[in-house]
């Protein structure tokens, strides 16, 4: 593989979009209502520790990705089936995104156009970015989100105007106690969105000062995850609890909401255009980790073939995944979420620095190629 590099700042926008991707499509924490701003910052300061565990193993393995570490640390015959278990979990998320962008456009602006179109249209525009490399997809990150961080303002700005934005909507806080939202949140809040970003430690290499490594992994959980809390502070004073726990797509209702002096209204595109922008992020970044991962596994010089597969494979995927948005939903967060994640973005990585940390202690290293 060509050796490419990217800046510090460039990998901190493409994370920290990456973190707010589908998280604002979806909300966080509807099954504790009111409480959802807390949930979101039990996940965020959660992930922390995992953020500390994803950085150690690069610094114990600089210039390594997840794939090329996992056979210096467990053995090539172990690490293989393991590699290829987190290639198909990004591409699998790469999938999800996707869905969860369709489903948006086609149930709001454009309705009468068939999803796999939607889906399928997207994905060519991800893949024409991606195979420009990792350098390409940071540059696009550098322009993209802080207009998309600006307009995320100008739409909390405009929420203060709605008649029905009411902080009062957060109360009672912990009104069913601190148990019910931690055993909610833990390990959910911090699976997703939080633990997704795994997929950082195949862009490590690329960094440009390896020395801010720590520094940019945990910016990007606490920036991304302060906007979430506060996103979520503002959806829930303006629709209410309830409404908030059981609309699917409760930015865009909020949005929806918005009229100043009956003159300014619909910014239904705006925020659309802001989804798409994250879920851009968060599908770019997962499609890119897997393609870097299969080309370290199978030794291969470049990605650009291997992200067109990725293409051609994910936008199928995403479509016979679930026959309706509400199974797709259904298998995320009570399957999908629930084990694989916690397996491969909490107890993996744990495992695989303990058995890190012991064989620099003893000096024990696998012989390689």
């Amino acid at each position: 593989m060509n050796k490419e590099n990217i800046s510090g700042l460039q990998l901190f926008y493409l994370m920290a979009g990456y973190v707010l991707g589908t998280a604002i499509i979806l909300g966080l924490g509807a099954d504790v209502k009111q409480d959802a701003w807390i949930f979101t910052i039990i996940g965020m300061l959660s992930s922390v520790i995992l953020m500390v565990v994803y950085t150690q193993l690069s610094f114990y393995y600089p210039g390594d990705t997840l794939a090329q570490m996992l056979p210096k640390i467990i053995g090539k015959f172990l690490s293989y089936p393991i590699i290829l278990l987190y290639i198909a979990h990004f591409t699998y998320s790469a999938a999800r995104a996707c869905r969860e962008l369709g489903d948006l456009i086609v149930t709001t602006i454009l309705t009468e156009t068939p999803i796999f179109v939607v889906i399928g249209s997207f994905m060519v525009l991800v893949i024409y970015c991606l195979r420009g490399g990792v350098e390409t997809l940071g540059r696009m990150a550098e322009i993209v989100f802080p207009i998309y961080f600006f307009s995320l303002m100008l739409i909390w700005l405009l929420l203060l105007s709605v008649e029905t934005f009411d902080l009062r909507n957060l109360t009672p806080v912990l009104g069913n106690g601190v148990t019910h939202v931690l055993k909610k949140a833990v390990p959910a809040a911090i699976n997703f969105p939080f633990g997704e970003t795994i997929v950082i430690m195949m862009f490590f290499p690329f960094l440009s000062n390896k020395q801010n490594i720590r520094k940019i992994g945990l910016s990007t959980l606490l920036i991304g995850g302060s906007l979430l809390t506060v996103n979520s502070i503002m959806m829930i004073s303006t629709l209410g609890p309830e409404i908030y726990s059981k609309d699917l797509f409760s930015l865009l209702a909020a949005t929806q909401m918005v009229s100043v002096a009956d003159f300014l209204e619909r910014f239904d595109a705006l925020v659309i255009l802001m989804m798409v922008a994250g879920v851009f992020f968060k599908v770019g970044g997962f499609t890119l980790g897997a393609s870097i991962a299969i080309s370290h596994l199978f030794n291969l010089k470049q990605t650009r073939s291997v992200i067109l597969g990725l293409g051609l494979i994910i936008t199928p995927l995403s479509l016979i995944s679930a026959s309706s948005y509400v199974e797709h939903l259904e298998i995320g967060f009570k399957l999908y979420v629930p084990y694989l994640h916690t397996l491969l973005q909490i107890i993996l990585p744990i495992l695989l620095l303990g058995i890190a940390v012991i064989r620099k202690k003893w000096g024990l290293v696998y012989p390689q190629k």
